[in-house]
């Protein structure tokens, strides 16, 4: 199994991007599916999460309203859509896969998941 993040990059505060994921090597549509990220200095924390049927999501408090998860069970990937960023928003973006609980619902922990991207770097500049 692999997962293949991009969509990361340099952009200013109030701007935006759209981070994909797309797994292969088998199957997840009725897996969860999950973003976090890791500051400089600090450690990997929970960002949003989406249920296998994506009508449930979960957000940490410091992105609510401001990005978007989703997925395309279709092409196995899952997306994030981050607006108005923050330069508290600098971070490596990990996408997460729960391959353990088929129709599940989705977790916040990194414990929850068991496959990772390798990340991809989202650089917000003020």
């Amino acid at each position: 199994v692999q997962l293949q993040a991009c969509g990361g990059g340099s952009v200013q505060a109030g701007g935006s991007l759209r981070l994909s994921c797309a797994a292969s090597g088998r199957t997840f549509s009725t897996y969860a599916m999950a973003w976090f990220r890791q500051a400089p200095g600090k450690e990997r924390e929970f960002v949003a999460a989406i249920e296998w049927t994506g009508r449930n999501t979960y957000y940490a408090d410091s992105v609510k309203g401001r990005w978007t998860i989703s997925r395309d069970n279709a092409k196995n990937t899952v997306y994030l859509q981050m607006n108005s960023l923050e330069s508290e928003d600098t971070a490596i973006y990990y996408c997460a896969i729960d391959g353990s609980r088929p129709k599940g619902g989705a977790g916040v922990k990194e414990s929850d998941y068991d496959y990772w991207g390798q990340g991809t770097l989202v650089t917000v500049s003020s």
